[in-house]
């Protein structure tokens, strides 16, 4: 039983209908889900993936309209990466986040792969990684209607980075009860000491790891719109996650119990540095109450949110996802 790698990471918007322009029209990802929040449902819960929603891909949002800025710090997740197909993208990329103005640091190196870092129109930290020479874990397939040709696409999730004064804690969390393997170390500024630890699970590669940044004298994250509220972790099924609360709980951790998401299940627990982890299965998916080629057109309500749907729908600001991509 092991953790496949990234299933999704969840951050939080302050306006629904920016944040949808951004990640559909500039980077070309495609709406699999407009939901809500089910733990306010007055507010979007939006979902970014690949052609179909596949594991992996989903880079999600929160709408939150009265966030108020996110100061940067520990105890965050502090860096989302997405993975595209090669070196080559990465041009394409940093050609691409000029022509609509969108603040980048250029293409760098980072553990033997290709960057480009970048910002959302947010401050949601972000990072283009190359899968040019990935050997791990398959990415997904990019959407064939993106404003974004098909061979530069986004294929999913990769690294995410997490920073922290003390990394003792949370690298007990992920090697001793989640299964991650230490797999290497690099450094975050060129020339400087190496101060970011590399965990591995499952197949490995780009979709299945956490870089762990040691900053102990950094104040703990303030966060905001722009920051990340959780990140989640791939479980094969409903058994499994079974198995997985049971070790949480004899490990001592508090945690949420089984969480019905309806498109998928989860278990949601912080590690001793305050970072939400979530472990959610592959399935059932996004296509479960929407035709595939329909994904994300209209507002989806799980079954046990649909007797409330007028009620819903009366509170949510209008947000047109059917419109044509230019």
């Amino acid at each position: 039983m092991e953790i496949k790698g990234i299933h999704h990471v969840s951050s939080i918007t302050a306006n629904a209908k920016n944040n949808y322009h951004f990640y559909t029209e500039i980077l070309g990802m495609r709406l699999v889900k407009k939901t809500i929040n089910q733990d306010d449902p007055s507010v979007y819960h939006l979902f970014y993936a690949d052609e179909a929603g596949n594991p992996g891909t989903d880079f999600t949002f929160f709408e939150i309209p009265n966030a108020g800025h996110t100061y940067p710090g520990s105890g965050s997740i502090s860096t989302t990466s997405l993975r595209v197909p090669n070196d080559d993208a990465l041009e394409y990329w940093l050609e691409r986040l000029q022509k609509y103005n969108v603040d980048h640091d250029g293409i760098t190196e980072q553990y033997g792969r290709k960057i480009l870092q970048f910002r959302d129109p947010e401050g949601q930290r972000l990072s283009f990684v190359s899968d040019e020479n990935n050997q791990g874990i398959a990415g997904g397939k990019a959407w064939n209607k993106s404003p974004v040709p098909l061979e530069k696409g986004i294929k999913g999730l990769g690294p995410v980075k997490l920073t922290v004064k003390d990394p003792q804690p949370t690298e007990q969390v992920l090697t001793e009860l989640l299964t991650f393997k230490k797999a290497g170390s690099y450094s975050s500024v060129t020339g400087g000491k190496e101060d970011t630890l590399v965990f591995t699970t499952g197949e490995g590669g780009t979709g299945a790891e956490i870089h762990l940044e040691i900053s102990p004298d950094l104040p703990r994250e303030r966060p905001g719109r722009g920051s990340v509220h959780h990140v989640a972790f791939r479980v094969d099924n409903e058994e499994e996650l079974a198995i997985w609360k049971d070790r949480v709980r004899e490990a001592r951790i508090p945690n949420s119990g089984l969480v019905d998401r309806y498109y998928f299940q989860s278990l949601y627990f912080r590690e001793p540095n305050g970072i939400l982890f979530e472990l959610a299965t592959d399935g059932p998916g996004f296509a479960t109450d929407e035709d595939i080629d329909h994904l994300g057109e209209s507002l989806a309500l799980p079954p046990f949110f649909e007797n409330q749907r007028e009620k819903i729908e009366a509170k949510l600001k209008p947000l047109d996802t059917t419109r044509p991509h230019s």
